[in-house]
């Protein structure tokens, strides 16, 4: 697969040669599925807590009589039956992680950049660098491009006049190859990579 790359001026800077092995492949909205309910289940509180039987505060003396009252037959006033009483078999702390093969986390990634190359909504850039970090300018510069909720992927290190440049703007997140992840690639509407970032992931990735 062969793309364009473009400057932060939206000028041209040649082209590129994409693996198909890693953008050109057929997305499989089951293989995305598991890797992001995989991502957001490690990052659930889990923090859900209810009072149990034993758990509330309340006397534990026989609410009345076993026998000659015509009503049912009742113990504690902490049963899950009785208003303020404990809560049967509620939600307790409990971590909602499990585990994904890493091949097949690494298989997600694959269908994630290959859903974004077949939408046409991956932009390949020549660097994400900036001589000072102005936001000014690089907001100028996105709102020319038509960037306006983007993923930008850098290669092993982020230049530091960049992040802090796009640290203000919203709707534009930068992150080094490594931290390159299905959930946030899927979210927004346009993928861009540099050309570092393309030698980082393919080769994380094969």
């Amino acid at each position: 697969m062969k793309l364009d790359v473009i400057k932060l001026d939206a000028g041209k800077s040649g082209s590129i040669d994409l693996d198909d092995a890693i953008f050109g492949l057929e997305p499989r909205a089951d293989i995305l599925h598991r890797v992001v309910r995989w991502q957001r289940s490690r990052t659930q509180a889990g923090t859900h807590s209810t009072l149990g039987k034993s758990d509330v505060s309340y006397s534990t003396a026989k609410i009345y009589r076993q026998k000659g009252t015509g009503g049912a037959r009742h113990g504690s006033k902490k049963a899950p039956i009785f208003r303020h009483g404990g809560v049967y078999k509620g939600p307790q702390p409990r971590s909602h992680a499990h585990d994904l093969p890493k091949k097949f986390r690494a298989l997600g990634l694959k269908h994630a950049l290959s859903a974004k190359a077949q939408a046409g909504q991956l932009v390949i850039l020549e660097a994400a660098n900036m001589a000072e970090a102005k936001t000014a300018i690089l907001a100028k510069q996105a709102k020319e491009l038509g960037w306006k909720r983007v993923l930008i992927i850098d290669g092993a290190d982020v230049d530091a006049n960049f992040a802090m440049a796009a640290r203000n703007i919203e709707g534009i997140d930068v992150l080094p190859t490594m931290g390159a992840n299905v959930y946030d690639i899927l979210k927004r509407d346009t993928l861009v990579i540099t050309r570092a970032g393309v030698e980082a992931l393919e080769a994380r990735l094969k």
